[in-house]
């Protein structure tokens, strides 16, 4: 063989080899980024379940309560709750939707019975924190929001028999409560209608 070609195969295997080593490069660079990513959306979706399951578990602070009787009547009702859980009530349902006044009991308690969840909260309660039920509610039907005066924690959340007192608006138990009891298994009349009663809420 002579030198001219037998440098020229030295180069060309030369070049193999770089180009081999490259190669290996750019599968140890794509193995390392698919590791990190795995290992990423693994502890994102870990850090979700946890937090999930603090909020799930915490719901073992719900009060449960028996209600006895759902009839309509045109009377004043005297609820054992404030908010109450259920009961008799008024004919009319209240709207869902966000309230800035406070609201009659005996019509909120109607679309308790459809299904709603009442987020009361203490008049005056500081903006941030407003802001944040305000967030929760809006646009998502069969929750009520209004303020409720002599309220005995900042944010009550109430349901048909279920109750969950909160001191923080940010708490997470309270999307939990709501994910568990809009139209909850304890609603008398799931999925009855949340419009087309009473009130103008504001959004």
């Amino acid at each position: 063989m002579g030198k001219n070609a037998e440098g020229t195969l030295k180069e060309r295997l030369s070049a193999l080899q770089a180009e081999q080593r490259r190669a290996e490069r750019r599968r140890r660079i794509v193995m390392i980024s698919a590791t990190v990513i795995t290992a990423a959306g693994m502890a994102a979706a870990a850090t979700a379940f946890v937090l999930d399951d603090r909020a799930g578990r915490a719901l073992d602070a719900v009060q449960t309560i028996n209600v006895s009787s759902r009839n309509h009547t045109d009377k004043v009702v005297s609820y054992p709750q404030a908010p109450p859980v259920g009961g008799d009530h008024a004919p009319e349902w209240q709207n869902c939707g966000i309230y800035s006044k406070p609201l009659r009991n005996e019509n909120v308690v109607h679309s308790q019975e459809h299904g709603a969840v009442w987020i009361a909260f203490q008049p005056g309660l500081p903006k941030d924190q407003l802001d944040i039920l305000y967030k929760q509610a809006q646009g998502r039907d069969f929750v009520v929001l209004s303020p409720y005066t002599g309220l005995s924690a900042p944010v009550v959340l109430s349901a048909w028999g279920k109750q969950l007192k909160l001191d923080d608006a940010d708490d997470p138990r309270l999307t939990a409560f709501l994910r568990a009891n809009i139209n909850g298994p304890g609603t008398p009349e799931p999925g009855a209608s949340c419009s087309g009663g009473i009130g103008e809420p504001s959004a």
